[in-house]
């Protein structure tokens, strides 16, 4: 179970919130939801053990989750406002390196995105929404329990909003935890929400 007690964060000499505890259980999801500005990508950050916590404590399974950031780094995966796609590379060679560590077949996590025609174009080729796409496959690769999703649905169209919404309920089935911000409404069902003002 992933807890925050009485967390508290800074962005330049801004405080952008503080006191907030919240509790995701194994299976559950979390909405983020807020202005542009609260914090929840700053949130994620910290979540993901990539932002300064100026207070409060992140708990995994009842420890401090940060005390030991590479055990953490192994936990989560984190999805940004950026793709982190190659564009030299095709789009399967670009989750080559993902699909190894994580010991699991591309095509599978291609075809939970619709990309699997596409698995041998270069990336540089692909619309905004294909590259969301395919950053969303490297996340069905990962075997992280957690995953932080900074408004995952940047650039998808419908059928786009529905895969994912697939792929985020097998996440769930199989135990999985998903914390995400997001200003539209995601195909996430029975999720908790904390706004942040």
């Amino acid at each position: 179970m992933l807890r925050a007690e009485g967390l508290a964060a800074f962005r330049g000499e801004r405080l952008v919130f503080r006191d907030l505890s919240f509790a995701v259980a194994p299976a559950g999801a979390l909405l983020l939801l807020g202005p542009n500005g609260s914090g929840k990508s700053t949130l994620l950050r910290i979540l993901a053990g990539l932002g300064r916590l100026e207070a409060g404590v992140l708990r995994w399974d009842g420890e401090d989750a940060l005390a030991d950031r590479a055990a953490h780094a192994g936990r989560v995966a984190y999805l940004g406002h950026l793709d982190a796609i190659k564009p030299g590379l095709t789009v399967t060679e670009n989750l080559r390196f993902a699909a190894a560590i994580a010991r699991r077949a591309i095509a599978p996590a291609l075809a939970a995105v619709g990309l699997e025609t596409l698995a041998d174009l270069p990336a540089r080729l692909l619309s905004a929404g294909q590259r969301r796409r395919l950053a969303l496959a490297r996340l069905a690769l990962s075997p992280a329990k957690l995953w932080l999703l900074d408004e995952p649905t940047l650039g998808l169209d419908a059928a786009s909003v529905e895969r994912l919404g697939g792929l985020l309920a097998s996440h769930r089935a199989g135990g999985g935890m998903i914390v995400t911000a997001t200003h539209l409404k995601l195909p996430l069902a029975d999720a908790a929400e904390l706004r942040l003002a």
